[in-house]
């Protein structure tokens, strides 16, 4: 059982209380008391019963397409409606809208939307007048001003009323179809998009030639790979699409016009001309790429120029729109149909599959169908001939009744009975009876028999193709391939893309400065500089007391004047300390590790002094004391290239129990110089 089965039991008559069963009255007002708080009353129930129908018939009569034939219900209706209103003329899409109400019982909006959406798919609906541009996102006109007809592969592929299962309309005044006899894939055409109760569903439009090559692999039990293709174009990175259960990355198509210019040509999945200008002129103004200008000429095709900044190179300027605006999106795909009555999740394949064993049934049952009318055709044309060419009708001349008119007809054909098909019926001799004169003077023989002959070899064809019915589909589907292949190129690009590092783009961005004398840092004070950053790195804060804290690089943060270091953190560089606490000296080597964002945390005791500090791993440590009548050697060398890495909270290893009055990685030339670090980080000696 799948996920979607699982997750919502949609038969309402098994899943539903029984409506007339109902819990008895509670004999006191201690039963009630129970009853009450078990939750498990009268309104509960009602409430839980009428939510389970609205949700079962939300996910399955509206949002979540059914697998078979790959619609909505609503699509259905409006593909029936232009079915029974065809006569190859385009129809006002207000008319079709109105005819459809008779099968749908919510409000014209709605089903003027789905045409509209289904009409720009450009597969059933053939469009006249403005059904609005997907490219720039303009609205469609109103419906009494446009007009819709089916295509021709609508009118060839999807339906066969000899096919179809009728059931009553919601009022009960005429008939709507089940499902639709589609011959092609149209879940994995047209793609769907659905949101339902706990349940949604995104199915992502793929290319029509392609999926049936696919269909042709499946029943010549060859493997095969299929990723979806968008109407917009673009490129598309499907490695991660994982069948349907993944996503793609779709980009822009983006041309260098000239020194100083991009065009954007194409648009990825989703977005419109004006958001793609929309999301660029935000990532302008947050300093993400540096443009002088940009113009939209889209017309029948995109084109919107860029004009860039001198100082902009046109390679990072093209990754940074793709890094930071609408010209790379992510585009998941989730599948869930209906089948069976019941929501399930699925993948491509498994949906290409069913679709390819359904078209053989369908097919199948077309071949039964003309075999069947064959036959008819058959039994029908040798009854004429032989009533006509033995002058049986001169057997009724003289009677009256009708049973001994049929009689004598049954009796005149009982000798030439080996010559039908099958027994003759009452309707076969009421059919001869209805022959008139003027075509069984002219009767011709040899006509007749030309015609018997060429129904007997198709006849003879379809029972061929009935016995092989797996290579008569594979020629049927390439049939559609050399009727639809040139129609419907693949538009969207596959292509491999880099991974683009927001941070490299952005390493610069910002310049974090330190006014000591107020306690500020930040990219919007004023002071000396500390460190150039993205917006997207951590910046590691380390005072005088042994805290240490982890922000974002800040517009303006008081950290006050005993701050000694500030860089981008890395969590895993060996930095070293030197504190005092508690009348001794400790050294220690850690790394800063995983550190919460904007909380301080220590690396040294609460109450110590750091005496020296390095974000690197010295192999020495100089050492000169204070001066004191006890002590004897002055200065010391310590090694400490062996000594382990331990953990940020760990104490240190003891240096010494004197007064120090200088520690440091090198020897100072006196004892009054003073440690500074590399520029940008250590912000004063220790």
């Amino acid at each position: 059982m799948t996920d979607g089965q699982k997750r919502l039991p949609l038969d309402s008559e098994t899943c539903a209380e029984d409506p007339e069963s109902s819990t008895p009255a509670p004999a006191n007002g201690r039963a009630a008391d129970r009853l009450q708080a078990t939750g498990d009353g009268p309104l509960k129930k009602l409430v839980d019963r009428n939510f389970l129908q609205y949700a079962s018939y939300v996910i399955r009569d509206r949002a979540i397409p059914d697998l078979d034939d790959g619609l909505k219900p609503v699509q259905r209706r409006i593909l029936f409606s232009l079915h029974e209103n065809d006569d190859g003329k385009f129809i006002k899409v207000a008319n079709i809208v109105g005819f459809c109400m008779q099968f749908h019982p919510h409000g014209d909006a709605s089903i003027e939307e789905a045409l509209v959406a289904l009409a720009n798919k450009q597969f059933l609906i053939e469009r006249q007048g403005n059904f609005g541009n997907l490219l720039t996102g303009d609205p469609p006109a109103a419906a009494r001003y446009i007009e819709c007809r089916l295509t021709r592969m609508a009118r060839e592929e999807i339906f066969n009323n000899d096919l179809t299962d009728f059931v009553p309309t919601y009022d009960g005044r005429r008939k709507e179809p089940v499902l639709l006899p589609a011959k092609i894939p149209l879940l994995l055409m047209l793609g769907a998009e659905g949101i339902a109760v706990g349940i949604s569903t995104r199915i992502l439009p793929h290319n029509f030639p392609e999926l049936l090559e696919a269909q042709i692999a499946i029943l010549s039990k060859k493997p095969f790979h299929i990723v979806p293709d968008f109407p917009q174009g673009g490129l598309m990175d499907a490695d991660s699409y994982d069948d349907g259960r993944g996503h793609v990355l779709v980009r822009a198509r983006i041309d260098k016009k000239d020194s100083d210019t991009l065009v954007i040509r194409e648009l990825p999945f989703g977005a419109t001309t004006d958001s793609m200008t929309s999301s660029i002129e935000d990532a302008a103004r947050r300093g993400k790429i540096k443009i002088k200008s940009i113009n939209d000429f889209t017309a029948g095709n995109v084109e919107i120029e860029i004009r860039l900044a001198p100082d902009q190179s046109q390679d990072r300027a093209a990754a940074a729109l793709f890094a930071f605006t609408q010209c790379q999106v992510q585009v998941s795909s989730r599948i869930v149909v209906i089948h069976n009555n019941k929501p399930v999740d699925m993948t491509v394949q498994s949906i290409l599959r069913h679709n390819t064993s359904r078209l053989v049934k369908i097919l199948q049952r077309e071949l039964l169908r003309r075999k069947k009318k064959l036959l008819e055709e058959i039994h029908g044309r040798t009854l004429a001939s032989l009533f006509i060419e033995h002058r049986i009708y001169k057997k009724i001349e003289t009677l009256k009744s009708a049973d001994e008119i049929q009689e004598a007809v049954r009796q005149g054909m009982q000798p030439y009975r080996d010559q039908l098909n099958r027994d003759i019926t009452r309707d076969d001799i009421e059919k001869l009876l209805n022959l008139p004169i003027r075509r069984i003077s002219l009767f011709d023989f040899n006509k007749n028999r030309g015609e018997i002959k060429s129904l007997a070899k198709e006849l003879k064809e379809v029972e061929t193709d009935l016995e092989a019915m797996v290579p008569y589909a594979i020629r049927y589907l390439r049939g559609l391939l050399r009727q639809y292949r040139s129609e419907y190129p693949r538009r969207t690009k596959l292509k491999t893309f880099g991974k683009i590092s927001e941070r490299e783009l952005t390493k610069n961005e910002l310049t974090v400065n330190y006014d000591k004398k107020k306690g500020y840092i930040g990219h919007k004070v004023e002071g000396s500089q500390l460190v150039s950053c993205s917006p997207l790195d951590r910046l590691l804060l380390i005072w005088n007391d042994g805290r240490c804290k982890v922000v974002s690089p800040p517009e303006k943060l008081f950290v006050d004047a005993s701050l000694i270091y500030c860089a981008i953190l890395d969590r895993e560089r060996v930095m070293t300390t030197v504190y005092e606490s508690d009348f001794f000296t400790y050294f220690k080597k850690f790394a800063p590790g995983g550190l919460v964002k904007n909380r301080e945390s220590r690396f040294a005791p609460k109450g110590s002094k750091v005496l020296f500090f390095a974000d690197n791993d010295p192999s020495l440590l100089y050492v000169r004391y204070s001066e004191d009548e006890r002590i004897k050697i002055r200065q010391q060398k310590f090694s400490i290239a062996h000594q382990p890495v331990r953990g940020r909270d760990a104490k240190g290893l003891v240096l010494t129990a004197n007064r120090i009055e200088y520690v440091g990685s090198v020897k100072a030339r006196n004892w009054n110089d003073e440690m500074n670090g590399p520029p940008g980080k250590f912000i004063d000696s220790v």
